[in-house]
């Protein structure tokens, strides 16, 4: 494990900070980190909190340092990309609930990343792009999170132009659930983490489990799936409140 990603168990929660405090990127290495750890979390939280300790949640994708230059084979390039699909894999994927916390900027991976938490929270001072067309790169690793996340103008209004949005911006297209006030972010994460935790575990994850899955399926499928969960869940004994 690197130091550009700090893992901490806190409980029942397992809080993730991106901590490439110089510019803010995040690595193929630490995208893999994050995965792993997501593929896991379930054996030891409730949640995941991620964030980061930069001034900015994400300005990008970086390549690892030691990665030498790009294949110059479309075919053999193709793994290079592994690790960031992958992690967006593993967000979706992930049992228990994703909650991203957004300040500064939140650039290509990083809008990615913030769409694909469960529940993020973005700080009103906090803003988006999906930057990759300033570059002349075709920006489908982006798209192929967000596109269910976003409207079909969202997605394109923000892949041509390039520009950034404001925070509210976000929350209307999707990409966050909450904006706060940047002084009272903190307070509204804590917040928030402590209700969610006060959950009964099979509820937490049976929300999830639902989302995960429901909306790719037709829609007696997806009444049936619900009929099943809901019996199975609230028949668990952690559900019982104590008196």
């Amino acid at each position: 494990m690197s130091d550009d990603l700090i893992l901490k168990q806190n409980g029942r929660m397992l809080e993730a900070t991106f901590n490439r405090t110089d510019d803010c990127s995040v690595s193929d290495r630490m995208a893999e980190e994050l995965s792993a750890a997501l593929r896991t979390a379930h054996e030891t939280a409730d949640a995941v909190l991620l964030r980061s300790a930069g001034a900015d949640f994400c300005t990008g994708r970086a390549r690892n340092a030691d990665a030498g230059p790009p294949d110059p084979e479309a075919y053999a390039r193709r793994a290079e990309y592994d690790a960031i699909f992958g992690s967006y894999k593993a967000i979706r994927d992930a049992k228990v609930p994703v909650i991203g916390v957004i300040e500064g900027k939140c650039m290509g991976y990083g809008t990615a990343v913030a769409s694909l938490c469960d529940v993020s929270f973005a700080s009103s001072t906090a803003q988006f792009n999906i930057p990759e067309m300033d570059h002349n790169v075709m920006p489908t690793m982006v798209m192929s999170a967000v596109y269910d996340r976003m409207n079909r103008n969202a997605i394109l209004w923000m892949t041509y132009s390039a520009a950034f949005i404001d925070a509210a911006q976000a929350m209307a297209y999707g990409i966050v659930s909450r904006v706060v006030e940047a002084e009272k972010l903190n307070a509204e994460v804590e917040r928030f983490c402590k209700t969610l935790l006060g959950r009964p575990r099979p509820a937490i994850l049976g929300l999830k489990e639902y989302l995960h899955s429901a909306p790719r399926m037709d829609e007696q499928g997806a009444i049936d799936y619900a009929r099943s969960l809901h019996s199975m869940v609230n028949t668990a004994a952690a559900m019982k409140k104590a008196h």
